[in-house]
């Protein structure tokens, strides 16, 4: 009976055990201080819906074998633009979130391809150059985002007349269109079909794909290049394939992101993004060299959730927000822990 427990702690993990018994304290601790657990499991659901998308991107980069993608910020700006546009033409509605996902999606291929050339040079160490790259991008785009073209009054700062403001607020058409979509309520808890709906279409695609013949493929060549090579695969062109796949899904995510929140951050808001992606799915249970969808689906849940209960419970308890250094010290603490133990170890 002991061995059988230790083997299924030891499969599961102890961090995901340990944190979901912290969440189980949470709530307990917010049912005792009356505060509307209802409310709080809503607004957790929709923070899983709005960050799930981007938690998702990481399973593609590390299956091909580029490792953890820490350049997320490079698809995070091709979803921004996406954003621009549409908010700069006025589109409204569904249209305008398609549209938004369409240009967001061809910026992140072609910027997925370009990274991955550069990944492909520096073999082995991709996750340090992804961290600077993503840096390097997000610095960039604050000289483009005070010199780009953009006329909508609503978009640029008064005085001046030119220059995209620090954040933008998305049209009323628009916001939280995917959180409304099908959305109802169950118990006091309102569910964000639409926004969960499309997770979970994002999710299937990306199963399916793993199973047909080039998904397979992408997986060999991240697990073992030499046998990838015997087996006449290209080891090079499936890890350029499996960036493009992470950079393109962390474009469309923050569309779907941006339109859940409401606004479009600008300047150095992405600058640290990829980091609680990247630590949702080593929550999950992934590592630097092994991920999949459930991975990243549990990793999402487990920790929005974490985020979304300890801000007012922590309140309620203590005398001040503690919010961000909670979400500082778990993130970084699961990046160090999953990339300095041994694969294989819970």
């Amino acid at each position: 009976m002991i061995d059988s427990l230790k083997q299924v702690l030891c499969k599961f993990g102890l961090p995901r055990l340990t944190i979901m018994l912290f969440l189980v304290a949470l709530l307990v601790v917010a049912t005792i201080n009356h505060l509307p657990t209802s409310m709080l499991l809503g607004n957790s659901l929709v923070r899983i819906g709005m960050n799930g998308v981007m938690v998702l991107a990481m399973v593609p980069s590390v299956q091909s074998g580029a490792g953890l993608n820490f350049g997320l910020p490079i698809g995070i700006i091709a979803g921004l633009i996406g954003m621009l546009v549409v908010m700069e033409f006025r589109l409204t509605g569904f249209l305008g979130l398609a549209i938004a996902l369409l240009v967001a999606c061809v910026l992140g291929i072609a910027a997925g391809y370009l990274y991955g050339l550069v990944l492909n040079r520096v073999r082995g160490q991709e996750m340090m150059i992804g961290t600077y790259a993503g840096f390097s991008i997000v610095s960039g785009m604050c000289m483009f985002w005070l010199l780009a073209p953009f006329k909508n009054p609503e978009m640029i700062w008064v005085v001046g007349g030119k220059g995209l403001r620090m954040t933008l607020a998305v049209g009323d058409s628009l916001s939280g269109i995917l959180d409304r979509f099908w959305g109802f309520t169950l118990f006091g808890v309102k569910v964000p079909t639409g926004l969960l709906l499309v997770f979970a279409v994002a999710c299937l695609l990306m199963g399916v794909f793993f199973k047909t013949r080039l998904g397979i493929s992408m997986r060999i060549a991240g697990a073992n290049p030499a046998f990838a090579v015997s087996c006449g695969i290209n080891v090079d062109k499936m890890r350029i394939l499996g960036t493009v796949l992470s950079t393109a899904l962390g474009a469309m995510g923050m569309v779907i992101y941006c339109q859940s929140l409401g606004y479009v951050q600008l300047y150095t808001a992405p600058l640290m993004m990829a980091f609680p992606a990247v630590a949702a799915v080593l929550i999950g249970g992934a590592t630097a060299r092994k991920a999949d969808v459930l991975n990243a689906v549990l990793g999402t849940v487990l920790f929005q959730t974490l985020l979304t209960i300890a801000l007012p419970v922590t309140r309620s308890v203590i005398e001040g927000d503690i919010s961000e250094v909670a979400k500082t010290i778990i993130s970084n603490g699961m990046i160090l822990y999953a990339l300095t133990r041994k694969e294989g170890d819970g």
